[in-house]
């Protein structure tokens, strides 16, 4: 876990995944973005893997949870991901603990964390953020 959280430190990782047989992958994109596509593209990725993150909301637990990771350090988690990954038998190690993720205008609650709040489920989690993914490349 300590090589994983050294990623941390480079400023171009926002997180970094480490699967059972070792291969790494790092995120380089704020927000659940990076996550989503490794779990729809390689699901298997995430079986007994080990991650490392800089922000861990409630989307981004329930994402890990659907995975299937088995360890995930975050520098900052917030309570309802921390119940999440509890609930999904992750063991988890943080920095900071907060009642919920902040938007990136400093504004309200972020997005994904707002829009995963009303489910427990990982699957129900999956879909509402591939719309809310898909939504945001339309807008742009």
């Amino acid at each position: 876990m300590n090589r994983l959280k050294d990623y941390l430190a480079d400023s171009n990782c926002c997180g970094v995944v480490r699967s059972a047989s070792g291969e790494i992958v790092m995120f380089r994109r704020r927000g659940v973005i990076d996550l989503f596509e490794l779990s729809t593209e390689n699901p298997v990725f995430l079986r007994g893997a080990t991650a490392a993150d800089k922000v861990v909301g409630r989307g981004a637990a329930l994402l890990f949870v659907r995975g299937g990771i088995d360890s995930l350090y975050a520098g900052v988690i917030s309570s309802g991901a921390l119940e999440v990954l509890c609930l999904g038998n992750v063991r988890v190690e943080y920095g900071t603990l907060v009642p919920h993720i902040i938007n990136r205008a400093g504004t309200g609650i972020c997005p994904v964390e707002r829009l995963t709040s009303s489910t427990d489920s990982p699957e129900e989690a999956y879909l509402l953020i591939k719309h809310f993914i898909e939504n945001q490349k339309q807008q742009k």
